[in-house]
């Protein structure tokens, strides 16, 4: 590697991936604490399996509605603008869900939190192109992305100690979760729009060699791209590739939300007390935390993605499958943990396949249509699991299904084509000059 190339990368990872990681914590914790404030919220305000399913499910279909233009808007008006905006919008949305007093109430402020958080994830998806060739995208995402389960391994804990706070100011413990939880996306909202930086010319932290250099290896990239593919905005948008990654990203997200929204709940099952389900229901995400980070760095190294794709499907649909099999708190969170680790490890792998060959507003379009499409498993999996859990009285049928999701992520993802050339650097660029 050369020693500017070094240099410049290790700055541009430094400033950006563990600020974007915070903020993606912040998110998805908002996004899924709905999960431990079901521990009492659904008895206080008699929602039933099924609602809630429904209702935390239903956020993704005004996120769906709304990602595509978010993702535009971002690539047109820049990301610090557009991400502070999201942030602010649903740090005080997110907030709101301590007024809800009922069913109607709960699906109306999460359908408004789709609406609000529309664009975030693709968004910052995006943005990592606009900073790092494709050779390091992989372990980038990875990072970025393990904000995810991070948020569960700490969040949970500290998710189950808030709700010990019931009656405090005469409010019930799952008010205060959304209060307090959603009071950091406010804060980082405007930390946001002035730490961004939106492309490498405008960054005055790097020195004027660094910020030529990455100019020239992205543009290289981008045009290496465009000269085998040249997609407009409509075409990605319409492509069957993409529409066939969209299906993939379903089955990953099915197997994520699907488990994830309802884990409290089959840990509380076991007996244990809310702090107590809070520290168990993390287990998994430790897991799914290495998983994550090691597998995006071992497919970058190896410079292979279907491979590796596709174990982790496989991963995920034996332990999540297996979890059904046995009767013992242990062993099922033992299963539980073993599917996390590849439902974790398959996200960062998954980006590089539409980010190999897709740049400039195709990019932006193309990711959000895969992220909007695949996201409408953010309501499937959570309303299949309810739904099956009143309907036979246990979770081993929604799990069997969401397992399933996983299997025909694995089955897609070795069927497509990709483009791992399109990912290596063009040797015209590798000079420091």
């Amino acid at each position: 590697m050369d020693p500017i190339e070094k240099r410049t990368i290790a700055k541009v990872t430094k400033r950006i991936v563990p600020f974007l990681m915070l903020c993606y914590f912040v998110a998805y914790l908002d996004r899924v604490n709905v999960g431990f404030a079901a521990l009492t919220m659904n008895k206080a305000l008699g929602i039933s399996a099924t609602a809630f399913g429904f209702g935390a499910g239903i956020f993704f279909f005004s996120y769906f509605l709304f990602e595509v233009p978010s993702n535009l808007a971002l690539e047109r008006f820049g990301a610090r603008k557009w991400i502070a905006r999201i942030m602010m919008s649903w740090g005080i949305l997110s907030g709101m869900m301590a007024l809800i007093g009922g069913e109607t109430g709960f699906y109306v402020v999460r359908v408004l939190l789709g609406v609000a958080e529309a664009g975030f994830f693709p968004g910052i998806i995006f943005y990592l192109t606009l900073w790092f060739p494709g050779v390091y995208r992989a372990r980038i995402v990875g990072w970025f992305m393990a904000a995810i389960p991070l948020s569960s391994v700490l969040g949970g804990p500290v998710s189950g100690w808030i709700l010990g706070l019931d009656g405090a100011s005469g409010l019930a413990g799952w008010q205060w979760l959304f209060i307090l939880e959603a009071a950091p996306a406010i804060v980082l909202s405007v930390v946001v729009w002035f730490y961004l930086t939106d492309r490498p010319a405008d960054a005055k932290w790097l020195e004027p060699e660094e910020r030529a250099w990455l100019d020239r290896r992205l543009a290289a990239e981008i045009k290496q791209k465009e000269d085998v593919h040249g997609l407009s905005v409509l075409q990605a948008l319409f492509n069957p590739r993409i529409l066939a990654l969209a299906l993939v990203y379903f089955g990953a997200v099915a197997t994520n939300y699907g488990t994830g929204f309802w884990l409290p709940q089959i840990v509380k099952g076991f007996g244990l007390s809310n702090l107590q389900t809070g520290f168990v229901a993390a287990a998994p995400y430790v897991v799914g935390t290495i998983g994550m980070v090691w597998w995006g760095r071992r497919s970058d190294a190896k410079m292979e993605r279907k491979g590796h794709a596709a174990i982790a499907f496989a991963i995920a649909a034996i332990g999540i499958a297996g979890s059904t099999m046995v009767d013992s708190p242990l062993l099922k969170m033992i299963a539980l943990s073993f599917g996390a680790f590849g439902v974790f490890a398959v996200l960062p792998v998954f980006w590089t396949f539409p980010t190999a060959f897709l740049s400039g507003a195709a990019a932006a379009a193309g990711i959000a249509a895969i992220n909007s499409l695949g996201n409408l498993a953010g309501f499937f999996g959570p309303f299949i699991m309810g739904w099956l859990k009143d309907v036979t009285g246990n979770f081993s049928a929604g799990l069997l299904a969401i397992a399933a999701c996983a299997v025909m992520g694995m089955v897609i993802v070795l069927i497509l084509p990709h483009d791992t050339a399109l990912e290596k650097a063009p040797k015209a660029t590798r000079g420091a000059g």
